[in-house]
């Protein structure tokens, strides 16, 4: 394999993103990973390196496309704030409002706001659910009119982690008459040229990288020895969660099965990148990740160009939910759709906010400091919050002059 390159642009001052990328490559086990960084209003960082396939035969160029997992989640809120803003969506409507089947089963009095800040109680699919299903499309439809909540509604924390995707997409598509995917392209995407799709099209299936999951044999060299050194680490509670397959954990990430921990591979079909899983199959490229956030850092207007009012945005600071989540067994929070993360994380002010993805990927801002980044990655890691990510966000903040 040829030297591990970092190609791209650094801004002066911010070399250190660039020396964490480079480890992440050579040392931490990314194979091929990009980064971008907004400050202030301008492009700070745009960076890539490594490969998009395994077998060296892709270099990660300008332009490869990445599955971000849950970041996905986030593209859903910022369609959903901007929804809000033009009147369209309103978070403290409930959620028979426009959905009339969910006034049943436990459902009538849950709100929007409840819902995306992971406290509806719908927190799993009790009913199997598969790839066919949800390309069919009635299947899921019917499964979430029938399913209870997991707890009286507003009274516990858990994240959505799979149904937060089906409930927020139906209920946007009946309050705009369109899906988010769409809505996304059509009001956000295509104005402000980012390269970012929820439900890809065909035509870009060649730039997209390849995904590795956490293989059985990583999951036994480096996952077991990590969970015993640190028995109090995240990954160790949610493990004891996941394996009682009676827990509110394992019944959140049990359906669909076919898109859980052993069927990872499903995401590298052509079939499951061009669906709509607002939960989980976004694709893009750092460079514009960081974009969407960095208009949201700048209170909705970006280089001129407005995508939303301030005032729409300043709600999200605040933490609408915080505490020890019953599902990921760990102290987080949302506000409308986006995570708030513990502070020696990501970010070391409660303020920020974005959505991290399954093995790393992550998008997010700081809009006091006017500061927005991303981070993607292929080779996927087995940690709740990847170390991979947080080497790059320190970095970041430590190129402003901020201690992480």
């Amino acid at each position: 394999m040829a030297k591990v390159q970092v190609q791209g642009y650094v801004a002066p001052g911010f070399e250190k993103v660039r020396k964490a990328v480079l480890t992440n490559l050579v040392s931490n086990g990314d194979i091929g990973t990009a980064v971008s960084a907004w400050h202030e209003g301008r492009k700070v960082v745009d960076i890539w390196g490594g490969w998009a396939d395994r077998e060296a035969s892709r270099p990660w160029s300008d332009d490869t496309l990445c599955m971000v997992f849950s970041v996905t989640k986030g593209l859903v809120a910022t369609a959903c704030l901007t929804a809000h803003d033009r009147g369209l969506f309103d978070y403290d409507a409930k959620l028979s409002h426009y959905w009339p089947e969910l006034s049943d089963a436990g459902k009538r009095e849950i709100t929007v706001r409840q819902l995306m800040n992971h406290r509806s109680g719908l927190a799993a699919f009790d009913t199997p659910l598969s790839i066919a299903d949800f390309q069919a499309g009635q299947p899921v439809i019917d499964a979430m009119v029938r399913q209870q909540p997991l707890w009286p509604p507003g009274t516990r924390q858990g994240y959505h982690g799979v149904t937060f995707g089906p409930y927020v997409g139906e209920i946007f598509r009946r309050a705009t008459g369109m899906s988010v995917g769409a809505y996304f392209q059509e009001h956000i995407a295509a104005p402000f040229g980012l390269d970012v799709h929820l439900g890809l099209s065909p035509a870009h299936h060649e730039r997209v990288a390849t995904l590795y999951p956490v293989t059985p044999a990583q999951r036994l060299l480096k996952g077991i020895p990590h969970i015993l050194k640190h028995p109090a680490s995240p990954e160790r509670r949610l493990l004891r969660a996941l394996v009682d397959r009676h827990s509110i954990t394992a019944r959140a990430f049990g359906s669909p099965a076919e898109l859980g921990a052993k069927g990872m591979h499903n995401f590298n079909r052509r079939i499951v990148r061009e669906l709509e899983l607002p939960w989980v199959n976004g694709i893009g490229t750092a460079r514009d990740i960081a974009k969407m956030y960095a208009i949201l850092a700048e209170g909705g207007t970006l280089n001129g160009q407005q995508l939303l009012r301030s005032e729409t945005i300043r709600p999200v600071w605040a933490r609408q939910s915080f505490g020890d989540d019953c599902v990921i067994r760990k102290p987080a929070g949302w506000s409308q759709g986006f995570i708030k993360e513990e502070t020696h994380l990501f970010s070391p002010f409660t303020e920020s906010f974005g959505h991290p993805g399954l093995g790393g990927a992550l998008g997010f801002c700081d809009p006091p400091r006017r500061l927005a980044w991303s981070y993607v990655n292929n080779a996927l890691d087995f940690r709740l919050r990847s170390p991979r990510a947080l080497l790059v966000s320190h970095a970041i903040y430590d190129s402003i002059g901020v201690a992480p």
